[in-house]
């Protein structure tokens, strides 16, 4: 897989769209993120239980263009740049420090991330920063969530 970012001496592993972590990411993306497009969601678990939850997005592309879209930026570059792409408003980071913030320690634990088809760097950094032994990703979804693929299901759940 040629994924746009992956930092080095890391893998990202699959599971099936039944596993019930990739669910509870699934259901937690569904119920909390701000992205009508791309809702994402990602849960921390660490020896079998989830310690960490976290959706992306914000309210700022409601009333404010994107400046990624204005100066038509590629997928995975100039987050920072826009409000509303900056990473602190994706859901990898904000599942860690959600973990955090319960007073979880997320050394050696697992992320599974629903509706992405790779992690960003910032994202992997938060991951690395973290201690996070693992990223999983539903089998599939770089065929699912990539805007560039025919097939994919952005938008239409």
């Amino acid at each position: 897989m040629n994924y746009p970012y992956l930092p080095d001496g890391r893998t990202i592993l699959y599971v099936p769209a039944d596993n019930a972590f990739m669910q509870e990411g699934r259901a937690y993306a569904l119920a909390h993120s701000l992205d009508d497009a791309v809702k994402t969601g990602s849960v921390i678990v660490k020896d079998g239980v989830i310690i960490g939850r976290g959706a992306n997005g914000s309210d700022y592309h409601k009333t404010n263009v994107c400046e990624r879209v204005k100066q038509k930026m590629p997928t995975g570059q100039g987050y920072e740049l826009c409000e509303g792409c900056h990473p602190k408003n994706h859901s990898e980071p904000r599942a860690v420090n959600d973990a955090k913030t319960q007073g979880h320690d997320t050394s050696g634990a697992d992320l599974y991330l629903f509706g992405h088809w790779w992690c960003c760097e910032p994202c992997w950094n938060a991951v690395i920063a973290g201690g996070i032994q693992n990223v999983y990703l539903m089998h599939g979804s770089e065929r699912l969530f990539n805007r560039e693929h025919p097939d994919n299901i952005l938008g239409k759940w």
